[in-house]
């Protein structure tokens, strides 16, 4: 259903964007200036504050309308809120054990008698090797030329 509104809103502007036809001039009675459009604008404004004023009856069922299509929302966004929250407590570890297996290592940092923090050894701590990297070839080699 939402599908079928959503084509026709867009059917709709690309309608209304289309070019008209091309070289035809508008009838008089089609051509509007600033101030009219002004005026019309003004007007449709003060019919619809008057909408009240005539239909009271519209206005009480309209009004109850809003409420519960707001308190719907506020339901529906609780209760998504409260999903997107469940996924993610599940995801993270719980608080005690990720409070008692995050502790900051470093190769200096040690209690007391040199036992240090986490279980991390020192020999953990030291970074792994790495070959060196060599170089590329100068372009002399490449083009089988001598140096100079």
């Amino acid at each position: 259903m939402f599908f079928l509104l959503r084509m026709g809103f867009w059917l709709t502007v690309v309608c209304v964007l289309l070019p008209s036809g091309g070289a035809k001039t508008p009838s008089v009675d089609a051509q509007i200036d600033a101030t009219q459009a002004v005026s019309l604008a003004s007007a449709a404004v003060s019919d619809a504050r008057g909408f009240c004023d005539r239909q009271p009856d519209a206005c009480v069922v309209g009004g109850k309308v809003a409420t519960a299509i707001g308190h719907k929302a506020e339901a529906g966004a609780r209760t998504i809120y409260e999903f997107i929250n469940a996924k993610l407590n599940d995801k993270a570890p719980s608080t005690d054990t990720a409070a008692a297996n995050v502790v900051p290592v470093s190769a200096t940092s040690v209690i007391g008698h040199g036992v240090p923090k986490g279980n991390l050894t020192p020999a953990d701590l030291q970074p792994a090797w790495h070959a060196p990297v060599p170089l590329p070839p100068r372009r002399e080699a490449r083009a089988n030329r001598p140096a100079a």
